[in-house]
């Protein structure tokens, strides 16, 4: 069995830095970069670009709501067009900021609100899976596993790869915890871990309520801003590796 580890980096810009990617990234097998509306700078794209490329992690643009204040986490009322448009324009800025490196992106995971937006919305799935697919249609698209996402992914010709987050809890219907409820980010080690094999070995996981959810998914996340996020993967990999999976990045 295989599985993917996959994180959200490269989400400092200017002054402020956000997440240890030097001791995150090594672990992971993706990474998903901010592309510099909700985080990141053209500075902090080359360079974790060039970290990742470095330890032989696969890179994928993190496109988001144009919202440094809100951390791409607020929900926006962008129409269908404004959003194909912001989407392609950043995978667009990272997919050159790749190339002066001489690596190429492999996937596409949109950011917080963005990503739960288009996990519930066919319509706003639609305008991100049609941005990624007039880019460049073959790069991956990560999304929800069993959301809109998906099927928009597919719909539009693109690789669909199912995600399940190691570290956030769950609704009895598979969608994500709203981050303004307790308990929404998983901060205990054994509870990502006991997650993660879960969701790697068994395609399910546990709802906030108990109730077994299917995922069928190719990739794990582990949140960069997470407390102790490199501990944490490290953890999250070993007991992976251990359990009998190999983890590598979706072909």
């Amino acid at each position: 069995m295989r599985i993917d580890l996959n994180g959200d980096v490269g989400e400092s810009f200017g002054a402020y830095e956000i997440g240890i990617d030097k001791a995150l990234i090594p672990i992971l097998t993706s990474a998903n970069i901010a592309c510099g509306f909700h985080a990141g700078d053209p500075g902090v794209m080359r360079a974790t670009v060039a970290l990742a490329r470095e330890h032989g992690v696969a890179i994928g643009a993190h496109p988001g709501f144009p919202d440094l204040v809100g951390f791409g986490r607020r929900e926006i009322k962008a129409t269908p067009r404004e959003v194909e448009d912001f989407v392609a324009y950043q995978i667009g800025a990272l997919a050159a900021i790749a190339a002066a490196q001489g690596v190429r992106l492999a996937h596409v995971k949109p950011h917080g609100a963005l990503y739960n937006m288009a996990a519930r919305d066919a319509v706003i799935a639609d305008a991100i899976a049609r941005a990624v697919a007039s880019v460049d249609a073959s790069l991956k698209l990560f999304g929800l596993a069993g959301s809109q996402s998906l099927e928009a992914a597919r719909r539009h010709g693109l690789r669909a790869v199912g995600e399940a987050f190691a570290d956030r809890a769950y609704r009895r219907d598979g969608s994500l915890m709203p981050r303004s409820e307790p308990g929404a980010v998983i901060e205990d080690e054994e509870t990502v871990v006991r997650q993660a094999i879960a969701i790697a070995r068994d395609r399910v996981v546990t709802a906030a309520d108990g109730t077994p959810v299917p995922a069928d998914v190719e990739t794990i996340c582990v949140h960069g801003d997470t407390p102790g996020a490199a501990l944490l993967a490290a953890r999250v990999r070993a007991a992976l590796e251990e359990a009998g999976l190999e983890v590598k990045a979706p072909a």
